[in-house]
C-alpha cells in the first residue's frame, strides 16, 4: 500500500526536514513551524492510526490575501503544520510516482527543473524561427479545479483507496475566512505541499494534448505559452486550445490576459525578449517597475529608517532579486539601476541631514571646499534634484555606499553569470 511508503519513518522525517526548512506561517490551529517536531514526538503513534484508519479529518486552510503584481488578490490557504507535515510526506511518494511521467515541456514544481530553465526553451523556439507565441492565462486556475475530476484522475494510477479517500479530504476541508468555516466544492488552496503537484497532474492531460498536435509549447504551473510561425496558425492554435481547456478540462480561459502576440511584447516568468534574430533574454519591464516600487517603499523620505537599516533591507531584496534575474543578457540594466537606487540613497541622506548647518558640516567633512559647502548647504533646490547634483555624485561616491555596505547589482550580477 502506498500509504506505508507515505507514512514510513523514513518519508516523514524527510517530509518534516522539508516543512521546517520552507518554515512559514501558522494554520488555523496557531501552531508555529517551530513547535511541529515536539508535537510529532508526542502525538504521532495516535495521528498515523487514525491515518490508516480513515478516521483522521484535516483542519480547514487559514485564508490569506495577498496583493498581485497586475493589482488583483491571490487567494492562498495555509493549512496547519500537521496537515502541512501529512501533504508533504504524500507528495514525496506521489512525485515518483508522476513525475516521470510528465512533458518534457512542463517546468514548474518539479524536480531538477526551474522557471530559467522554462525562459531559455521559450528561447529557443523564437530562434528557431517562431516569432508569434499564444499566450494562454488560465482563470483562478486554483480555485477552480474540479475535484470530482481530479479524483478520477488519480484514481486511474493509485489503488490505494484509504490514500485517496485522504486527499480528496484534503480538497475538501474547508476555509476558514474570520473564524467562519466555509466549504470548499472545487479548487486546490495555494499554499499547501500537495496543491503544486495535483496542479500538474490536472495539467499534464493539456500537455499531452499539445504534444500529440505537435505544439511547440512551454508550460511552468498554470502558465502556458505556445510557440507558432505565424499570426493566423496563433490565432487557430489559440480556438482550438481554449475549447479543449474549457469543455474537456473544465477550467476557464481568461481572455482579457490571454493572447496572440509578438513574444517580445508579453512576458513569461518576469522575462521578456528582444527583438532581434538571435533573441536575447531580457528583464521585463513590469519586473523592473516592480522592483522600483519595492525599492522606493523602502527608500521612502517619509519612513524615519537609518541608512543602516535602509541599506540591510536592500541587500536582502537585492541579492534575492539579482539571483532570479541574472539570467538576463542585458547587463547595462543592472548597472542603470545601480545608478537610481544610489540617487535614491543621496536623496534620503540629504533629507536625514535636514538643517542647512548639518548639510555644510557634513560636507566639509566628506571633504567639500568651505564656500561649496554653504552653497550647497543652502540651496533650495529639492531632495531628488540634488541627489543628482555633482557635489553629491562626488561626496556620495560608489566607493562610498560599497563602504557603507551596499551591494551592487551590476557586480552580483557579474558574479553569477561569469564565475561558473
Amino acid at each position: 500500500m502506498l500509504l506505508d511508503q507515505i507514512l514510513s519513518r523514513e518519508n516523514m522525517l524527510r517530509a518534516l526536514r522539508r516543512v521546517e526548512q520552507n518554515k512559514g506561517s501558522h494554520g488555523v490551529d496557531m501552531m508555529p513551524v517551530q513547535n511541529l517536531r515536539q508535537h510529532i514526538v508526542e502525538n504521532w503513534l495516535s495521528i498515523k492510526e487514525e491515518i490508516l484508519k480513515g478516521t483522521y479529518e484535516p483542519m480547514p486552510v487559514r485564508r490569506v490575501e495577498i496583493p498581485k503584481p497586475d493589482g488583483g488578490i491571490r487567494l492562498l490557504g495555509i493549512p496547519t503544520v500537521t496537515d502541512r507535515l501529512i501533504q508533504q510526506a504524500i507528495a514525496q511518494v506521489l512525485s515518483k510516482i508522476y513525475d516521470r511521467t510528465f512533458s518534457e515541456h512542463s517546468y514548474g514544481f518539479r524536480p531538477n527543473r526551474s522557471a530559467h530553465d522554462a525562459v531559455r526553451k521559450a528561447r529557443s523556439y523564437i530562434k528557431d524561427g517562431c516569432r508569434w507565441v499564444v499566450d494562454i492565462d488560465l482563470e483562478k486556475f486554483f480555485d477552480r479545479v474540479n475535484h470530482d475530476r481530479l479524483m478520477s484522475t488519480l484514481a486511474k494510477r493509485i489503488q490505494d483507496k484509504m490514500l485517496l479517500r485522504l486527499i480528496r479530504k484534503y480538497l475538501q476541508a474547508g476555509v476558514m475566512i474570520n473564524g467562519v468555516v466555509s466549504s470548499t466544492e472545487e479548487g486546490t488552496p495555494q499554499g499547501g505541499p500537495l496543491s503544486p503537484l495535483l496542479s500538474n497532474i490536472v495539467l499534464d492531460e493539456l500537455d499531452k494534448e499539445l504534444e500529440a498536435r505537435g505544439n511547440r509549447f512551454v508550460r511552468y504551473a498554470d502558465d502556458c505559452n505556445i510557440y507558432v510561425k505565424s499570426k493566423r496558425a496563433g490565432e487557430r492554435t489559440m480556438a482550438s486550445v481554449q475549447r479543449f481547456v474549457e469543455k474537456k478540462l473544465r477550467l476557464k480561459v481568461n481572455e482579457s490576459k490571454s493572447s496572440v502576440d509578438r513574444p517580445w511584447k508579453r512576458k513569461f516568468l518576469g522575462f521578456s525578449f528582444t527583438i532581434s534574430r538571435e533573441p536575447k533574454i531580457r528583464i521585463a519591464k513590469e519586473s523592473i517597475q516592480r522592483m522600483k516600487n519595492k525599492v522606493r517603499e523602502i527608500t521612502s523620505r517619509k519612513m524615519p529608517y537609518s541608512m543602516e537599516y535602509r541599506i540591510q533591507r536592500l541587500n536582502q531584496y537585492l541579492i534575492g532579486w539579482c539571483g532570479y534575474f541574472a539570467l538576463a543578457d542585458t547587463k547595462s540594466v543592472f548597472s542603470k539601476l545601480d545608478g537610481w537606487i544610489r540617487r535614491r540613497l543621496r536623496m534620503c541622506l540629504w533629507k536625514e541631514w535636514k538643517y542647512p548647518r548639518t548639510k555644510i558640516r557634513n560636507l566639509i567633512k566628506l571633504g567639500v571646499p568651505t564656500w561649496k559647502a554653504y552653497e550647497w548647504g543652502n540651496s533650495r533646490k529639492g531632495y531628488w534634484r540634488i541627489a543628482n547634483s555633482p557635489i553629491l555624485h562626488k561626496t556620495l561616491s560608489n566607493s562610498y555606499w560599497n563602504n557603507r555596505g551596499l551591494r551592487s547589482l551590476q557586480k552580483r550580477y557579474e558574479f553569477l553569470r561569469y564565475s561558473s
